[in-house]
């Protein structure tokens, strides 16, 4: 194996806190994983954890920010979004059909392999790992 690409390797990305950047961090994902299955799913994922950094965080606030970290080994994509803090514990909600909001964390976990939060006097970073052989192309990053 070549020593380069025997490690994961790692793509960071600091987004101002406003709406538009989500869409700018699913743009981003997409391009880095352009030959992978797992692509859709991580965009996916992004948008929704970069969604909730802005609504529901001091990331949304002025001069506000949250950081994507995306990850990817051979058999893991793993995708962290890192917010600034200030909401209480990110929960994951059963809502009615008729909600209009509430789902996100629980697609995520749905779709993801792993979800871990991991809080700091900063801010929260939710990652979320997609595992390449168990998606069903079965096709490594």
């Amino acid at each position: 194996m070549h020593e380069y690409t025997s490690t994961a390797r790692v793509w960071g990305l600091t987004c101002p806190g406003f709406p538009e950047e989500v869409s700018r961090a699913r743009r981003w994902t997409r391009d880095i994983l352009r030959d992978s299955p797992l692509a859709e799913d991580a965009a996916l994922i992004v948008s929704e954890l970069s969604a909730n950094a802005i609504l529901h965080t001091a990331s949304g606030q002025e001069s506000g920010s949250f950081h994507l970290a995306l990850a990817v080994s051979s058999h893991v994509v793993a995708l962290s979004v890192t917010d600034n803090g200030g909401a209480g514990a990110p929960k994951v909600e059963h809502q009615n059909q008729e909600a209009e909001r509430g789902r996100g964390l629980a697609m995520v976990g749905a779709i993801a392999h792993r979800l871990v939060v991991h809080d700091s006097a900063d801010g929260r970073t939710i990652t979320a790992e997609l595992h390449a052989g168990a998606h069903s192309g079965g096709h490594a990053c």
